[in-house]
């Protein structure tokens, strides 16, 4: 039974991957240029709220965490991390739908792009801005990484150490941490719904992990706003 279920998870898998490559997300991505919806202008009621899916992601310095980090996290309880009140998320994984068998060189300056993205650059900037003073909050800017070279062992540990040399020039007390999720990630796509990969996705999570707030794509000041408004909003509810 165990084998005929994975066997059918499979083939619906290979369906959805067959039926949306990635031609037509540069079908869509030509059309609306990553916003494939407005942001949402209020907070998502807790009650309608779905769970972020937790996620292993890695930091520079090869350490490894679980999102999000939430009152049941067992990072809190293992790293002594302090449980932020919100956290903001930048989902990108346009680096790794490009990223080939390329030269070391190469493939470093596709994640140090995928950093500086405009995308995330427009909400992540103004939100650090606003909050930068703020203990309470966290900011973690995820890239995926779903080719199976990069995820080997050794070049993996070679790219986190090149990463980890680029110097953080922030002086704010709130800083945004850049983090990477190797390996597949379809299955977490499929939960939070996330179609197009070309685009950018930003959530808010409340300290229960759970997401109250989304934006797409490049932010516009109206919807920069709406994301400040928000963020308020929920620190002062929790």
């Amino acid at each position: 039974f165990g084998n005929k279920k994975a066997i059918e998870d499979e083939r619906a898998r290979l369906n959805d991957e067959m039926n949306r490559g990635y031609f037509a997300d540069m079908k869509e991505f030509k059309e609306h240029g990553g916003k494939i919806a407005d942001a949402n202008k209020t907070v998502i009621p807790a009650l309608s709220a779905v769970k972020f899916p937790e996620l292993a992601v890695t930091l520079s310095n090869g350490k490894v965490l679980k999102l999000p980090i939430s009152c049941s996290s067992g990072e809190v309880n293992e790293e002594s991390l302090a449980v932020p009140k919100v956290s903001f998320v930048c989902l990108s994984f346009r680096a790794s739908s490009q990223v080939q068998i390329i030269p070391h060189w190469l493939f470093v300056s596709f994640f140090k792009w995928n950093q500086e993205n405009g995308m995330i650059s427009s909400w992540s900037k103004p939100f650090l801005e606003s909050f930068g003073d703020r203990k309470d909050l966290q900011v973690f800017e995820v890239s995926f990484i779903d080719k199976w070279l990069l995820g080997l062992a050794p070049i993996k540990k070679l790219l986190l150490r090149v990463l980890q040399k680029q110097k953080n020039n922030e002086s704010s007390v709130l800083q945004r941490q850049v983090v990477y999720s190797f390996g597949d990630h379809y299955h977490f796509r499929k939960e939070t719904k996330i179609l197009n990969l070309l685009t950018g996705y930003i959530l808010l999570l409340d300290k229960s992990g759970r997401i109250r707030w989304q934006g797409f794509g490049t932010a516009t000041p109206e919807e920069v706003s709406q994301l400040l408004s928000c963020t308020s909003q929920l620190l002062e509810d929790q």
